[in-house]
């Protein structure tokens, strides 16, 4: 059995939810960032991070990465032109969506305030702005998944940004972008994991 380390309301989720749509046990170890917990399994105290017996992995994309491919689900095989253009949405959303959010969240509470700069944040949420935009048109062209006619690991990150989104106060999402949200949030994976 897989052990998780972090918190449901965290980055962490992505894993519990890839977790479940490929059927594997786990058990979460709540633990927030930089808790003496989160340190035992990452000197940085990030979280999260999973135990898989000897092994300790950590960075959520790197996890679900690593699922993915041992357990040959939500993933195109590696070394095909269809895993490269996966890794390549995987990376855009990283880029182009997590990356926003995270900043956006650094200098909202994370930073120490005198580091921080609320100028930032309408900058960061016209980008994300933008770049909703850009996902509703591959969503057009892709169908009800991001790499065609199944789920994989970038709709599960897709998924969970559109989500710290809506809870961070940026911009209303499109129409299909919402849409689509919607309808990967009502797969009992995702309700399971939001429940663990």
């Amino acid at each position: 059995m897989y052990r998780v380390i972090g918190t449901v309301k965290s980055r962490a989720f992505r894993v519990l939810w890839m977790l479940e749509e490929l059927g594997q046990s786990y058990e979460l170890v709540e633990a927030g960032p930089r808790s003496d917990v989160a340190r035992k399994f990452n000197p940085l105290g990030k979280i999260p991070a999973l135990v898989d017996g000897d092994a300790v992995l950590t960075d959520s994309v790197a996890i679900m990465t690593y699922l993915a491919d041992k357990h040959g689900g939500l993933t195109a095989p590696a070394g095909t032109p269809e895993r490269a253009r996966q890794d390549a949405m995987t990376l855009w959303l990283i880029d182009e969506m997590d990356a926003l959010l995270w900043t956006a969240s650094k200098h909202a509470f994370v930073l120490p305030e005198k580091l921080r700069v609320p100028e930032v944040v309408p900058t960061l949420h016209k980008e994300f702005a933008r770049n909703a935009d850009a996902l509703a048109g591959m969503l057009q062209q892709s169908g009800d998944f991001l790499m065609g006619d199944a789920i994989t690991l970038p709709d599960l990150l897709a998924v969970h940004c559109l989500g710290w989104a809506f809870g961070a106060e940026f911009p209303p999402l499109p129409e299909p972008v919402k849409a689509y949200s919607k309808h990967l949030r009502a797969r009992p994976a995702f309700r399971a994991a939001a429940a663990a």
